[in-house]
């Protein structure tokens, strides 16, 4: 059976803030978002009236089996309030006690167009509202939801709220090399790397890069593969980040590292676990020292599957704003 997805975040918005890892011995996990929009001139957030606990919060539910955290985010938003979102910033992890025991809830930012109509789903929510952070927290019914709303008013007020993302993935897990006979490049998948595959596409979903850069070598061209299927995404690859030709010029690949934040959409990128030291010295380049020391530090840097998230800032987009690191599947 699969083990537990991992799951950490970390956020620097003038101050550096640890976003707690998922913990097992919690006894329900939850996800959502705080949803906003730049209309009329102002800031504003989407609110929601819940019938069945008469209170007004932020749209979020209970993680499914088999579903990772951010996965949760993205269904729970779409269920109520009728929206497909991506993620944006990780913003706090509220923790209070239920009846049943104790409940932690995962928040993101997640910007909609203006003119986005989001539409109650008339069970779980009857009431919606678009408001100002300062009328959120006159309607705000548990005290813990103004966590999340303190960590988007202050990436607003810096000018980082708006950001796109930045993702690494380490392919999926191949066949041994010992029992492979053929080239290096044509090495696939196993079994077990193709479940991790489809989580892996899942997750993607939820920060929807607008194109995906991949090593050509077949086990990094299917660990992205179904995205591409699913999505439309388009697949560019980028033979500098092969293991053979990243061994031969290390600083191609490098330079391959760099564009990303070079793009003004969000991106991810496909490689294998010797091209990670090359990567991960690109991207503490882009990180404060905060941020930067949480970039893994030793072999193998990424088990197989295994992503970081990075959301930039759109004002700058050399500033890291945060990092995620998510292990979706594993055996």
């Amino acid at each position: 059976m699969p083990k537990t997805p991992v799951y950490s975040a970390f956020r620097y918005d003038g101050e550096y803030s640890k976003i707690r890892r998922a913990v097992p011995d919690v006894d329900v996990t939850a996800a959502g978002c705080l949803i906003w929009r730049y209309a009329k001139e102002r800031l504003e957030l989407l609110i929601i009236h819940r019938p069945h606990y008469d209170d007004w919060s932020w749209p979020k539910g209970k993680v499914d089996d088999g579903e990772t955290i951010p996965e949760t985010a993205i269904r729970e938003v779409r269920e109520e309030v009728g929206l497909h979102v991506t993620l944006g910033v990780p913003l706090a992890v509220t923790h209070y006690k239920v009846k049943h025991g104790t409940k932690d809830v995962y928040y993101w930012s997640a910007q909609v167009d203006p003119s986005t109509k989001p539409k109650a789903d008339g069970d779980e929510v009857d009431k919606l509202r678009w408001v100002t952070p300062k009328e959120a927290r006159q309607l705000l019914t548990n005290a813990t939801d103004t966590e999340p709303l303190d960590a988007l008013e202050k990436l607003w007020k810096d000018g980082d709220l708006a950001t796109r993302s930045v993702i690494i993935v380490r392919h999926a897990k191949a066949k041994p090399r010992s029992s492979w006979s053929a080239a290096e490049g044509e090495r696939p998948l196993a079994a077990t790397g193709k479940r991790q595959a489809l989580a892996v596409c899942r997750l993607l979903h939820a920060w929807m890069p607008k194109k995906v850069y991949s090593s050509p070598w077949i086990r990094c061209m299917q660990t992205v593969a179904n995205f591409q299927k699913q999505s439309g995404t388009p697949i560019k690859t980028k033979s500098q980040i092969t293991e053979a030709a990243h061994k031969r010029h290390p600083k191609r690949a490098a330079r391959v590292i760099e564009q990303l934040f070079e793009k003004d959409y969000s991106v991810a990128l496909c490689t294998h676990r010797p091209v990670l030291p090359t990567v991960l010295d690109i991207l503490r380049t882009h990180g404060n020292k905060h941020l930067a020391a949480q970039l893994p530090t030793e072999d193998p840097y990424l088990v197989p599957g295994e992503m970081l998230v990075m959301q930039i800032s759109r004002r700058n987009n050399h500033r890291m704003i945060s990092l995620e690191q998510i292990r979706p599947f594993g055996d």
